[in-house]
């Protein structure tokens, strides 16, 4: 058996590629917020894209595809979702009817108080110290950076 013998030293071993390790890492940590975000009728993505308003509102579009590392057009149907769930309102920005603008609505900044408890049940969730993810996200900070070519 010809492919066993290659043991450690096999370049094509699944163990061995970053790609598997990184996909399965994203996605059973992303499992872990289901169950966190379902209670506020949030998906993983819509999450994400509160985050990034949280820390600044209102956005571009532009603006937070480019936070969020997403197509404008992965964007917009989440915001769409975001704004009949009534948490954000788009508007065209004056003076450039070709920009929208995204803002938080009152429900929407609301709701930042009950997300506020995700990251620390996050970090239980995984046992892992706060120092070890935070050395594990300036890992991938490289990695995200690298593979972007910067």
């Amino acid at each position: 058996m010809e492919d066993a013998s290659r043991g450690e030293q096999d370049l094509l071993r699944l163990d061995r590629q970053v790609c598997f390790g990184l996909a399965v890492a994203a996605r059973n940590v992303i499992a872990l917020y289901r169950p966190l975000l379902e209670p506020m009728g949030l998906t993983h993505p819509q999450y994400l894209v509160l985050l990034a308003l949280w820390e600044r509102s209102p956005r571009s579009v532009g603006e937070l595809a480019e936070a969020l590392a997403l197509d404008p057009g992965t964007l917009s149907p989440l915001l769409k979702r975001l704004e009949s769930a009534g948490l954000v309102d788009r508007r065209r920005v004056p003076g450039n009817e070709r920009s929208l603008a995204v803002t938080l609505t009152a429900e929407g900044r609301a709701l930042r108080a009950r997300a506020e408890q995700i990251p620390p049940a996050i970090v239980e969730r995984l046992g892992m110290g706060l120092d070890e993810l935070e050395d594990l996200r300036a890992v991938l900070d490289r990695v995200i950076a690298a593979s972007k070519g910067g």
